[in-house]
């Protein structure tokens, strides 16, 4: 096993040796060639075979109708504050603008305040996040079933037995949800699970985790989620998203064979100090590309006010406001972000962090609404975005066999026929793996 373990080390430091990243890359060519990459690897050409009610292929010279209805790619925020605003209004126009935008949700399940009471959970109102969401065709990612930055204050002071319980709640929580929510955080943060904060604020946790090993703490994590429900997709999350993260986490997290344990690498991208940089950017993709799995931007900051970290925390009374000149700011620096991650092939979904001001992590002026649930210049943008720019509405003259071809944006669809003085109609998923061509029954 040590001569194992050496070998897998050995691997990921050819993996992190410099010659491994690529070359600094010009800001024009990175964005003047993202619209082509968008084109390669988001969008490609369909061929349907449509088949009327009677079972036999439409007639040639019919103009089918054809509309996306879903992206493929995971574009998503959490959810944290639906049905919790301020007032009703206000918690209606959140969630009108949030079921508009995005099709992916991350739900809160920080085990300190999912179960403040032993055995008293917050399943009930998390589930009605869940129906909220399925109802509007949004797919929810729990987060985190592990993570050390507080605790539960009812946790014994064992950290042997603290660990059993926190791999419980994993087994549990995964469970209790399978078929409701299929992704999951599994292991937060756990390059620096021994930082300053959370020695203070979980240390109970932070014990239990030193004593294991932060290998053995996340393979166990891991696998305890995987048993819990084997369909399930599985992140790992951090903030590092330098070569500390491969070297202290992922290179862990393997099975015997050296094989990964999780299927997703999740790269944090708050930005409070500052807009990361086109070659940032495509450099940290590049970089966890190397490991041959999916990369989730699992939570993104872009500020609309003054930059800066806990501004409130560190000058009482301060107002941390969004400011006319930020919010024309975010939104270039939104529409740069968004277009650079969906050209990467890497990149399947980007999650932004707090939908609005109201509520925002650290008070920020982060949100794409304002505290009144008014959009940002952001908020516009991004839409211009997934639902017009990166977004399918065609039509297809039908020819022979029924058959009408097209090029779109991978996703979910629905065609619609005028045929016979009725509308008929049928739904269609199309991506880069579906067999062509695609028969439409339509009803």
């Amino acid at each position: 096993m040590r001569l194992r373990t050496l070998s897998i080390a050995f691997l990921f430091s050819l993996l992190l040796a410099p010659c491994a990243f690529p070359q600094k890359l010009a800001e024009a060519d990175l964005l003047g060639q993202a619209d082509a990459r968008i084109q390669k690897y988001r969008a490609g050409r369909a061929s349907l075979q449509l088949i009327g009610p009677s079972g036999h292929p439409l007639r040639k010279g019919l103009t089918a109708e054809i509309q996306q209805t879903r992206h493929a790619f995971l574009f998503g925020c959490n959810i944290f504050m639906l049905g919790r605003c301020h007032t009703p209004g206000q918690s209606a126009e959140y969630a009108r603008r949030f079921a508009a935008l995005f099709n992916y949700a991350t739900a809160p399940f920080y085990w300190w305040m999912y179960e403040p009471e032993e055995g008293h959970t917050e399943r009930a109102r998390l589930e009605k996040t869940v129906r909220w969401c399925w109802a509007h065709g949004i797919t929810v990612k729990g987060h985190p079933l592990a993570w050390n930055f507080s605790e539960p204050s009812w946790l014994p002071d064992d950290p042997a037995q603290a660990m059993r319980l926190q791999f419980a709640r994993i087994r549990r929580e995964v469970s209790q949800f399978a078929g409701q929510i299929n992704y999951w955080d599994v292991v937060n943060e756990a390059t620096h699970y021994d930082r300053v904060e959370c020695q203070r604020q979980a240390p109970i946790l932070t014990r239990g985790i030193a004593q294991m090993g932060v290998g053995r703490y996340i393979r166990k994590a891991f696998r305890t989620a995987r048993a819990a429900n084997p369909r399930a997709t599985l992140v790992i999350n951090d903030y590092d998203v330098t070569s500390a993260y491969a070297g202290r986490v992922l290179s862990k997290l393997v099975n015997s064979r050296g094989r990964p344990l999780y299927d997703v690498i999740g790269l944090q991208a708050h930005q409070h100090t500052g807009a990361w940089t086109p070659e940032k950017i495509w450099n940290v993709c590049e970089r966890f590309r190397k490991f041959g799995k999916p990369l989730h931007i699992t939570e993104t900051t872009i500020l609309s006010g003054q930059l800066g970290y806990e501004l409130k925390k560190k000058h009482p009374g301060f107002n941390w406001a969004s400011t006319p000149e930020g919010e024309a700011r975010q939104a270039r620096q939104v529409v740069r972000f968004y277009t650079l991650l969906f050209s990467n092939p890497a990149v399947q979904a980007i999650t932004w962090w707090d939908f609005s001001d109201q509520g925002a992590w650290q008070g920020a002026p982060a949100g794409l609404l304002r505290k009144d649930m008014t959009p940002k210049p952001a908020y516009n943008a991004l839409f211009h975005l997934i639902k017009e720019k990166w977004w399918t509405r065609t039509t297809a003259r039908v020819a022979l066999r029924g058959e009408a071809r097209f090029r779109g944006f991978y996703g979910d669809y629905r065609v619609t026929v005028a045929h016979g003085g009725r509308m008929l109609s049928g739904t269609f998923t199309f991506d880069k793996t579906t067999p062509q061509p695609m028969v439409v029954r339509l009803q």
